[in-house]
């Protein structure tokens, strides 16, 4: 890992999942809140882990076509020259 924010989080997602639904059977088990009222915090653990893992990433463009790796890319195309197009009276 090289610890960026969307790599931690998609690191952690697994882990916090499993705490949040151990928080709720305990909530279940030992609080007067039974699971079929608690069990919308799950969605919003999920909703905010979305979030972090997108807001975090960097949206790169892909490579253009046919570029590899340690080539230039191509240079732009030059305008074309005014001295050389036909005039106006001339045909093709």
């Amino acid at each position: 890992m090289n610890g960026s924010p969307p790599t931690m989080v998609r690191a952690i997602r697994g882990p916090v999942t499993l705490i949040t639904l151990g928080v709720l059977f305990a909530l279940n088990n030992f609080t007067q809140y039974g699971f079929s009222e608690t069990w919308p915090v799950l969605l919003i653990v999920f909703g905010v882990l979305s979030l972090l893992c997108r807001g975090g990433s960097e949206s790169v463009p892909p490579p253009p076509y046919g570029y590899q790796p340690g080539q230039y890319p191509p240079p732009p195309g030059r305008p074309p020259d005014p001295s050389q197009r036909p005039s106006s009276g001339e045909r093709r």
